[in-house]
């Protein structure tokens, strides 16, 4: 019999995975896992145990959100194997696991694994921590580690400040220095999220001949702090058009991207919270983990 780990975190989404558990663990089971579960008490938790025990399994699996993902991913990554990782998603927003067409019904992720076969794919490495698909900075942002939302609702809520707002100084607004493969971008930002997905929430969408996840290249968008009426506007135009190359919005793919920041500017790794730096650098690591796909 096949030995597996099962990551649990109890409270992502409307504890449904919690619920299903039993019923998860029979389904392993009738596949010829021998399941060792985890459940999650708090952050970093899922690092460390995956770390511990990813050598001595053929199968490690995540059911819990693109946070507890993360974590799953950052065990694997740490430990230098490459055991293959199953994903169950059961968070709230679940962005990354809606790029990687996973099924959103925990039972049928579940057969999707034990039916699947693994697939590799890139990582982002932000510094000595790993992502699997987003690194973000910026006003629009920093809510995610309190209350759990999607990139979607960051660039939504951003558009829907700027319509509403009647003072520019009510903007917060970041100061930013990026060289992306040797060229140098410097400005003040509003919000921006180097990733590895097709779609960061829904709102930035591009055609997977563009963006490979696959391919050893991260995507950068940067959007810019408006400084009058019409820039506000352009911007909202921007955003809801999704034409992401434009004045007051920057969109590039990259395979190295050196940061200079204030240092107390917070980011979110899948929208974990990462303290701030006064310099990083962001590289893909490619086809770093083997993820199980239904075919």
């Amino acid at each position: 019999m096949k030995k597996m780990l099962l990551v649990v975190n109890p409270y992502s989404g409307q504890k449904k995975a919690a619920k299903l558990l039993p019923e998860i663990i029979a389904m392993f089971n009738r596949a010829e896992y021998a399941v060792q579960v985890y459940i999650t008490a708090g952050p970093g938790d899922a690092t460390v145990e995956v770390a511990r025990v990813c050598r001595d399994v053929d199968l490690v699996v995540c059911c819990g959100g693109d946070g507890t993902f993360n974590e799953t991913l950052a065990g694997i990554l740490k430990a230098g194997v490459d055991t293959p990782i199953g994903y169950i998603p059961a968070g709230s927003t679940n962005d990354f696991a809606s790029s990687l067409k996973l099924s959103s019904d925990i039972l049928e992720a579940t057969q999707d694994i034990i039916l699947g076969s693994p697939v590799a794919y890139d990582a982002g490495k932000f510094g000595d921590r790993y992502f699997s698909y987003v690194a973000s900075f910026g006003a629009f942002t920093r809510t995610s580690y309190a209350t759990p939302q999607s990139i979607k609702n960051a660039l939504g809520h951003t558009a829907y400040v700027l319509e509403g707002i009647q003072e520019l100084s009510q903007i917060r607004k970041e100061h930013i220095k990026m060289i992306i493969d040797g060229e140098e971008v410097e400005d003040d930002f509003l919000f921006g999220a180097i990733c590895n997905s097709t779609s960061v929430g829904g709102v930035l969408t591009l055609d997977p001949e563009i963006v490979d996840l696959r391919d050893n290249k991260l995507e950068i968008l940067l959007v810019r702090a408006p400084k009058n009426l019409a820039e506000i506007h352009e911007c909202i135009v921007a955003l809801n058009a999704q034409k992401y190359n434009c004045a007051m919005l920057t969109f590039r793919s990259a395979t190295h991207i050196r940061i200079f920041a204030d240092p107390e500017m917070p980011w979110t790794l899948d929208g974990e919270r990462e303290e701030g730096h006064s310099e990083v650098v962001v590289t893909p690591e490619h086809l770093a983990y083997r993820l199980m796909k239904r075919q």
